[in-house]
């Protein structure tokens, strides 16, 4: 009986292997080879072709990505909106989930309800964050430009009967100041006389057009905001996609390098953009109650633009703190000097105390590579690139230091920098020399 069950099982095998081919079993015929070989070499060429009239027709390319782009913004916001809400997704799921698995009989059903509840949470709080800001923005941005519509002609005055005090000088410096006046006000009254009446049509035109730009915005980043319920509901199905692709597609050791270089990825972009966030909030409230005490004005106006400006790294803060201190020093020039001390104070405490606890080394760059990333990315993508520069090229930056890290050890050489710091040459058995080695040798020659 068990011989007979054997064959069966041998026979139902072998009828098994010829129904499904394996790949792989023998060598490529050299009519492949050389077929492959000649399909390289015209892909090449072909490449190369494409590339120069890429080149030629670059700026029809650019319109073209522009356009594509444009298209797609409403799901490259979904995704961006659902990766900023996920850590909320996934906290509710960590509590709720285990509480409504207990109670449903149906894991998926309670799977189901906790992902709906997590994501119904976070875009409350999404919208809540949002209705926040623009009811205290909206509001003191009105009063502000009100307060200083009343009180710019006074200061206008005032700053004029300076002037007028040091054109009645007769000395070389009341000359000087009187001419240059003069010069102004010709120039004044010829930009009246030509281009004031273009420069308002102009102004009237870019103003309807951003207007325009904006309600598109909104309703782009509305649409969004339905993507990314979307996303969040299947982002494990997706994450499962793209990782059979990824096997199917490149060899076992590319594609375990390709995963982990997007979960490190991952880790730092999270890290520092919701570490900058948080820590952004805070210097807003903080420096909502210190200006609070100081009795300045624009207390909520300045607060939100110190606390939005925040989030890019190492100048955010001095974008934020010039126009402020502007705005403040127009009311009183006095308190506008505090304020000044005071943001500084501030960016000291969070540089030095409150930066650090929150975001930690989550980047692993040095305050050099931080300026020259945010100097690139604002150069090439604006606002966006000088938040997101910093956590793309600490990717690149970590992808380029592991690839040095394992030719080193291939060479068998020390991974670590400070081990270079003194090296003045290798020796062919492969130890170094090192410069105080070197400069003792010289001294006794």
């Amino acid at each position: 009986m068990k011989e007979s069950e054997q064959n069966k099982e041998k026979t139902a095998k072998d009828e098994t292997s010829h129904i499904i081919p394996r790949f792989g079993k023998k060598g490529p015929s050299k009519l492949r080879q050389s077929f492959s070989r000649g399909m390289t070499y015209f892909l090449v060429v072909a490449a190369c072709i494409v590339l120069y009239f890429a080149f030629l027709r670059a700026d029809i390319l650019a319109d073209s990505v522009r356009t594509v782009i444009g298209i797609l913004k409403p799901i490259i916001y979904g995704f961006a909106i659902a990766y900023l809400l996920n850590p909320i997704v996934k906290t509710v799921d960590k509590y709720l989930f285990p509480i409504l698995g207990k109670k449903l009989k149906k894991q998926k059903t309670a799977e189901k309800l906790s992902r709906m509840t997590g994501i119904l949470l976070a875009l409350v709080f999404l919208f809540a964050i949002i209705l926040a800001l623009c009811n205290m923005l909206i509001p003191e941005l009105a009063r502000s430009i009100e307060n200083l519509i009343t009180t710019l002609p006074a200061q206008m005055n005032a700053g004029m009967d300076k002037l007028t005090e040091l054109q009645s000088d007769k000395s070389t410096t009341g000359m000087i100041i009187k001419n240059l006046l003069n010069h102004a006000t010709e120039s004044f009254q010829n930009w009246i006389q030509t281009d004031l009446l273009r420069q308002i049509n102009v102004i009237m035109t870019n103003l309807t057009t951003g207007a325009i730009n904006i309600l598109n915005e909104v309703f782009q980043f509305l649409i969004g905001c339905i993507v990314s319920v979307y996303v969040l509901l299947s982002k494990e199905l997706f994450a499962a996609q793209a990782k059979k692709i990824i096997y199917a597609v490149m060899t076992t050791d590319h594609a375990n390098m390709t995963l982990h270089i997007t979960r490190k990825s991952n880790e730092i972009f999270g890290g520092f953009i919701i570490g900058k966030i948080i820590d952004s909030a805070i210097i807003g409230v903080l420096c909502f109650l210190g200006i609070t005490l100081l009795d300045m004005p624009y207390v909520v106006l300045v607060s939100v633009i110190v606390g939005v400006t925040n989030v890019i790294p190492f100048f955010g803060p001095y974008i934020g703190a010039i126009p402020c201190i502007i705005l403040i020093g127009l009311t009183d020039p006095l308190k506008g000097l505090y304020f000044a001390i005071f943001i500084l104070l501030l960016q000291q405490l969070d540089g030095n105390v409150i930066g650090p606890k929150i975001l930690g080394d989550s980047t692993g760059l040095s305050a050099f590579w931080v300026v020259f990333s945010i100097l690139l990315g604002g150069g090439l993508f604006g606002f966006v690139g000088m938040i997101a520069g910093v956590p793309t090229f600490a990717v690149l930056y970590y992808i380029f230091k592991m690839i040095i890290e394992n030719k080193l050890e291939k060479k068998k050489l020390p991974c670590q920098t400070a081990e270079y710091g003194d090296v003045d040459h290798m020796k062919e058995d492969g130890s170094f020399v090192y410069i105080k080695e070197e400069n003792k040798k010289k001294g006794e020659d």
